[in-house]
């Protein structure tokens, strides 16, 4: 058994050891990451004016305004499968995280053994041996790997929480887009019933006038076409119903069936358009983080890498109980107690370690192309979002115009066929498809312009707070 003697030139070894691990501590070979990200003034072009607040710091519930839009984004938001992927994966990041901070704290086991002791002298007995003892280890963070580690997964586990935000922000806007689509789908469905009811109508009228002599039966094969056409894209028109409705279903976590919605042309457009500043991309669009955060994380592991080339510091202790007889493990006499301090210098591995370092910087060289890549992708999506709102407004009041004068060409020409010979159907079914395709395209107008506020908020990252 040890003395009370040599336990202390083992406690005063172990302090050696610390004071030594705290002057190498001190030469940290890694480096600290330093955001050189910048942003461009003009990123959103010539189309946005920029301004100091932003509409993606409003929550979605101030942008769209119907209640049952809004009921269908609240129930996607608790159902979504693509959500609830994301939310796991977070859970998986943050234990990694956490898995990372205990590495740079001593593991501690205990033990308890029984068995006999065989000595090489063969006519010794062969005694019990009994010992009830700790194991303790610790790897000395002497460069920074460890902690590098840690703030690598943190990264990680950021950049996770960030796909989340994005996974959501994009949920939301896929919501928003697919139930203005069928809304529109609607419209168009009613514009081409009304629609079919008019030419009905006009089959008959040319039948009549037919028979008085006033137009000939090819005026009345053209009408009965022009309604057989238009009835022709029903079908079509209900089967994109069907479609967008499923696809719906599938955002909101259910299986398919029909979707409670309002109409079209009761939808309120929010038209206080904003920006803010491009530098805000960075703390509201959830990819942008998610990128930037990816890029800390590889800078990090090249650090990493970088402490391959060094060696490594172990302690290790082992304190306990130790006896031939069982009654007597737990006397005072029976202690023991042990620390070793290891170095470990990496000699005929340095190619490996080499080639760690090189894929290691690759992939920080990869990240901060992708970064850049996405900042500029979210630059255009602001651009192309802003431009098309702006546009679809310009064009609204001369779609409204065409529309009203072609309802009015309709009537024209439709009572001139009844007095003068002057006009043929072929001008009645010339305006009445021009009326046709004006109404529809009046639906498309709305369509885009609701989408457009969709895909500015998205891209401007709103959505997720």
């Amino acid at each position: 058994m040890k003395s009370m003697k040599q336990l202390t030139k083992k406690y005063k070894f172990i302090l050696q050891i610390a004071a030594f691990s705290a002057i190498l501590y001190s030469c940290d070979v890694t480096k600290p990451y330093a955001n050189k990200q910048s942003v461009q003034d003009n990123l959103y072009g010539d189309s946005a004016k920029t301004t100091a607040k932003s509409i993606a710091v409003l929550s979605w519930k101030e942008i769209f305004k119907d209640p049952l839009l809004q009921q269908l984004i609240s129930e996607g938001i608790d159902h979504n499968l693509d959500l609830k992927t994301a939310t796991a994966n977070l859970k998986a990041a943050e234990a990694n995280f956490v898995q990372s901070k205990q590495a740079l704290l001593p593991s501690l086991s205990g033990n308890a053994s029984a068995g006999e002791y065989h000595p090489s002298n063969n006519q010794a007995s062969n005694p019990q041996v009994y010992q009830l003892y700790a194991l303790s280890s610790w790897q000395v963070d002497i460069w920074g790997k460890l902690r590098s580690t840690k703030r690598s997964m943190y990264a990680s586990y950021l950049a996770s929480d960030a796909y989340r935000q994005a996974v959501q922000t994009q949920l939301i806007a896929n919501i928003a887009i697919s139930y203005y689509q069928l809304l529109a789908y609607d419209e168009q469905l009613a514009i081409v019933q009304q629609s079919l009811e008019v030419y009905s109508k006009d089959t008959e009228t040319m039948k009549i006038l037919k028979n008085s002599d006033v137009v000939t039966g090819a005026a009345v094969v053209q009408s009965a076409a022009n309604y057989y056409s238009v009835k022709s894209t029903v079908p079509d028109i209900k089967n994109s119903i069907r479609q967008t409705e499923n696809t719906l279903s599938l955002l909101l976590g259910r299986v398919p069936g029909a979707i409670k919605r309002d109409l079209l042309f009761n939808e309120q457009t929010y038209n206080e358009l904003s920006t803010g500043l491009p530098v805000e991309l960075l703390a509201n669009r959830p990819d942008v983080k998610e990128a930037e955060l990816q890029l800390r994380s590889y800078f990090e592991q090249v650090n990493v890498a970088k402490t391959s080339f060094y060696p490594s510091l172990t302690i290790t202790g082992q304190a306990g109980l130790y006896a031939t007889e069982l009654k007597s493990v737990f006397n005072a006499g029976a202690f023991l107690a042990n620390v070793v301090g290891g170095l470990t210098q990496p000699i005929f591995n340095n190619g490996l370690n080499k080639q760690k370092l090189k894929i290691a910087q690759a992939n920080y060289e990869a990240a901060e192309y992708n970064y850049s890549k996405i900042l500029l992708t979210a630059g255009q999506e602001v651009s192309n979002a802003l431009y098309q709102y702006q546009m679809v407004d310009e064009k609204s009041s001369s779609r409204k115009e065409q529309i009203a004068n072609l309802e009015k060409a309709v009537h024209f020409t439709k009572e001139l066929l009844k007095y003068t010979s002057a006009t043929n159907y072929t001008d009645v079914l010339t305006s009445e498809q021009s009326l046709l395709s004006a109404r529809q395209s009046a639906v498309t107008d709305k369509l885009q312009q609701l989408q457009a506020v969709v895909n500015l908020y998205a891209a401007l990252g709103g959505g997720w707070k």
